[in-house]
């Protein structure tokens, strides 16, 4: 059995009833309500689900987001600036604060991603010269993340940044900035102004460059005083399952920093592999029979020990990010933990075993004469009930 002394904590609590008095000598249920941990997920089926017009569409999606409260705690909802704002000064902001919205009430941490990347950018920029463009950029961040303070305050702010300045697939004014600015001066704008506008918020650096390049930039990012105060990595794994051995040997590069890691984009796909000619993912497509039986339960064995693994050995990672929900999203891939159909795949009851049977906290307690209890178990928020009425909630960490 794996040590997770760092995933739980104890406490002596004191309990209090409607009254205002304690509740001396009582028994008290105790049942862990949210995790520390953040299990997450893409959660841009929340748009379609406040946003869809069709009924019978709609209820397919909103099935979807049921599916996904049950499992997760965390979501990370699309702000690529090309899709968020077609047309200059017309942002789909209303929806995507019902999507935030719709996430609280299932009371899901919600991400934003991502604030500034050159791929998904809004066209409209290019007839702009780069001074006003990076003027466009801060305002936008100025913009997004004041008017989402409250509702998502953690943000992935720079996706990318190792290939940013050197992507040539096409013209785009985020590549046209970094090229100016550099990966350290770009970098250095969009944080400041994040953190500007949100203090108290979490800021992401997010690539899918796990290579000694991305430790060089992080490093020469945290010497020039840029307020990342999360590193994200992103494993997507198209091209073959990473293995145990991968996974600790990625970690033994990022832990030195200190900082709390996420994985913000895991994918292991119920699927062939991708032909290894294809270095960019962009370029690759799955057909629509590429899962089998057999591959679903490969998915569902990895994905738990990948989840094991970070979970129970490295106190660092406080976070992991599942890509897709459902199959067909990105490149048509097998990647979900639920099918086209809306479906539950082997993936999702053993991540669900995982999260709610395995790592769950649920307590039978008797409080002494002051009302007084100690309570050990995972980081997190609980509940409480005396003879099946509400107490307070109490976080433990």
């Amino acid at each position: 059995m794996a040590d997770l002394a760092h995933r739980k904590a104890s406490k002596k609590i004191q309990f209090i009833g409607k009254d205002g008095k304690p509740l001396s000598n009582q028994n008290i249920q105790v049942e862990l309500k949210k995790h520390d941990f953040l299990f997450g997920c893409g959660a841009f089926d929340f748009v379609a689900a406040v946003s869809i017009p069709d009924e019978e569409k709609k209820a397919h999606f909103i099935d979807r987001t049921e599916k996904w409260a049950k499992l997760f705690n965390y979501g990370t909802l699309p702000f690529y600036w090309g899709g968020f704002e077609k047309e200059e000064g017309k942002p789909n902001t209303e929806n995507l604060k019902k999507a935030a919205l719709l996430l609280k009430d299932f009371n899901a941490t919600v991400k934003g991603h991502p604030l500034c990347w050159h791929t998904g950018c809004a066209e409209w920029l290019l007839k702009y010269d780069n001074k006003t463009i990076l003027e466009k950029q801060l305002a936008r961040i100025y913009r997004d993340v004041g008017e989402f303070k409250g509702l998502i305050d953690m943000w992935d702010v720079i996706n990318e940044v190792v290939i940013m300045p050197i992507y040539d697939k096409y013209d785009n004014a985020i590549t046209r900035l970094c090229k100016e600015h550099g990966r350290i001066g770009l970098c250095k704008k969009v944080f400041d102004a994040a953190k500007d506008c949100n203090p108290d918020g979490t800021f992401l650096i997010n690539d899918f460059n796990l290579s000694t390049s991305y430790e060089i930039l992080i490093d020469g990012l945290l010497q020039s005083g840029v307020p990342i105060n999360t590193i994200g990595l992103q494993s997507h794994q198209h091209h073959g399952v990473w293995g145990i051995e991968k996974l600790e040997e990625t970690l033994t590069r990022f832990e030195h920093f200190g900082l709390p890691i996420h994985f913000t984009e895991n994918t292991i796909v119920a699927g062939p592999n991708v032909d290894p000619k294809i270095i960019d993912l962009q370029d690759a497509h799955y057909d629509d029979d590429a899962a089998t039986p057999e591959l679903e339960q490969m998915q569902a064995e990895e994905l738990s020990k990948m989840y094991k693994n970070l979970f129970e050995k490295h106190p660092l990672v406080t976070a992991i990010t599942n890509w897709d929900f459902a199959d067909g999203a990105w490149l048509n891939a097998p990647s979900g933990l639920i099918r086209k159909d809306n479906s539950l795949k082997p993936s999702y009851n053993a991540l669900y075993d995982l999260i709610h049977k395995e790592w769950h906290t649920s307590l039978a307690l008797k409080t002494d004469e002051n009302g007084f209890a100690n309570v050990e178990g995972f980081k997190g928020i609980y509940s409480a009930t005396c003879d099946g009425s509400a107490l307070a909630d109490f976080e433990l960490k």
